[in-house]
């Protein structure tokens, strides 16, 4: 089963990155992005969580930075999720990241699924002036039971 779900993950994923604009599609990856997710307990209409994140630059001898984030699900989310970790390819239109780029709000669409340790996948544009893309390397290894599917924001600060 988790190979099948790890499939339509990557498949998913596929068909994102074929939906986006040729601008989206011709960004650098300048890194990743590692975000600790806080437990939380998801309502059926959407859930708040709050996490910590660690960009880490794809290019040598540049720092990394950190964020503290809050991911915003509006839409069918129901259940109780342990803590878990979502990892982002960060992509921009230049190779070069100023420190504290990241901040500010992405958007997109979310679902994942979990019972036990769950896998989701996450596809968010935004940042400063809307230039990052948040692309899903975001296997979660979250624990518990949970359903959702809907539209995502996230806040860096």
């Amino acid at each position: 089963m988790k190979t099948v779900l790890k499939a339509g993950l990557a498949a998913a994923a596929l068909l994102v990155v074929g939906a986006l604009p040729a601008s989206a599609q011709s960004r650098v990856q300048v890194g990743t992005l590692t975000c600790n997710m806080a437990p939380n307990v998801a309502f059926i209409i959407g859930s708040v969580r709050e996490m910590s994140c660690l960009f880490r630059p794809a290019v040598r001898g540049v720092k990394r930075s950190s964020y503290q984030g809050t991911v915003t699900r509006v839409g069918l989310d129901i259940g109780v999720n342990g803590r878990g970790t979502l990892v982002w390819a960060v992509f921009a239109p230049s190779a070069k990241v100023p420190a504290g780029a990241l901040r500010g709000t992405y958007v997109g669409a979310a679902g994942s699924a979990s019972i036990g340790v769950g896998l989701g996948a996450n596809v968010l544009v935004g940042g400063s002036q809307n230039t990052f893309a948040l692309q899903p390397l975001s296997l979660e290894g979250q624990t518990g039971l949970n359903l959702a599917l809907g539209v995502s924001g996230l806040t860096l600060r």
